[in-house]
């Protein structure tokens, strides 16, 4: 029988829908904050929400362009090409938010210009903590993931002595904390309603006392309802990602260290579903790391991160409109 022209039409525009080729769908969101400043429990957070996807690949790394040296190929997971990145999203469906989190894009503040071009309706999440507290909590991390061995103060000022600097060539451990020009970049490029900046302290401290309110400001500004705030008030949500440990035998920082490790761990678990991330969440850390007492910082490397932190502290103040108290009380 032959069709109604009704019918004829909608099979073909039928037809016509299914062949057309799938809009490219960019982020719409970013977290750019600073390495080891919450990203990682605010990512975990996020992924969460109903109406928010995350790709399982924490860290893409790609508005960054990065080229690591040989020995930092491994310890970071990065997308380097358009098609790799893209399909990081191809699962976004019909989420209401999409956005990804990459420390990098906070030092690298190209990253802003790149990230404009692709989307400039994006909206950014800067996570900030304090500079010092910072710059220790990634030399413990890299000491517990045998990627350092040196004494604080040692490691401070040979990395700040490095000739090369760059993330994936040096450790950056105090270029990463100097905040005003890397926050300054994205308020001039973004504007400053589309940029919201969290104190990694507030955050963490409302997180562990089952208080809301900095999550609900961040899901608001993401334009999302708050009704699963309830979320958060799970225990493994009162529990902050990579929170301090230590390695519960010397063998396990060496092979953590190790690039064949990194290596082979990346060729078993594809990027498409974390890659190191996954195995570090999943493998690495429950069974090769312990909960332990963070050891006190060295009083000389305090004193002097501190003296190297002050002026740019001084900026950052006026740019956020508030005082930080919160870091200069720990100093």
């Amino acid at each position: 029988m032959e069709s109604a022209p009704g019918e004829f039409r909608s099979s073909k525009n039928e037809h016509q829908r299914h062949l057309r080729p799938k809009a490219v769908r960019w982020p719409d969101f970013f977290i750019v904050g600073a390495q080891n400043s919450a990203t990682t429990t605010l990512y975990a957070y996020l992924r969460r929400h109903p109406q928010v996807f995350m790709p399982p690949m924490k860290e893409p790394h790609y508005f960054s362009h990065l080229r690591p040296v040989a020995h930092m190929r491994y310890p970071i997971s990065y997308v380097a090409d358009r098609p790799s990145y893209l399909r990081l999203f191809s699962r976004a469906g019909d989420h209401v938010a999409v956005g990804e989190a990459s420390s990098s894009y906070l030092w690298e503040t190209a990253s802003a210009q790149r990230i404009y071009e692709a989307n400039p309706q994006a909206t950014i999440i800067i996570m900030l903590r304090d500079p010092v507290a910072r710059a220790y909590s990634h030399y413990l991390m890299d000491v517990r993931e045998g990627w350092a061995s040196a004494p604080f103060y040692e490691a401070l000022r040979r990395d700040w002595d490095s000739s090369e600097k760059g993330y994936g060539l040096s450790r950056l451990y105090v270029e990463l904390g100097l905040y005003c020009n890397q926050v300054a970049a994205y308020l001039e490029i973004f504007g400053s309603k589309a940029v919201h900046i969290v104190l990694f302290e507030e955050f963490i401290a409302g997180l562990l006392r089952g208080d809301s309110r900095i999550l609900a400001g961040i899901v608001k500004f993401l334009g999302l309802p708050c009704d699963d705030l309830r979320l958060c008030e799970s225990a493994s949500m009162r529990t902050a990602q990579n929170g301090y440990a230590e390695a519960r035998f010397e063998w396990t920082r060496r092979i953590a260290g190790s690039r064949l490790a990194r290596r082979l761990g990346g060729a078993i678990v594809p990027r498409g579903i974390g890659s190191t991330f996954a195995l570090k969440q999943h493998v690495y850390d429950p069974l090769f790391l312990k909960a332990a007492q963070k050891p006190s910082m060295d009083a000389r490397a305090k004193l002097w991160l501190c003296n190297i932190f002050e002026d740019d502290l001084a900026s950052l103040e006026p740019l956020l409109g508030r005082k930080l108290t919160i870091w200069r009380r720990s100093w």
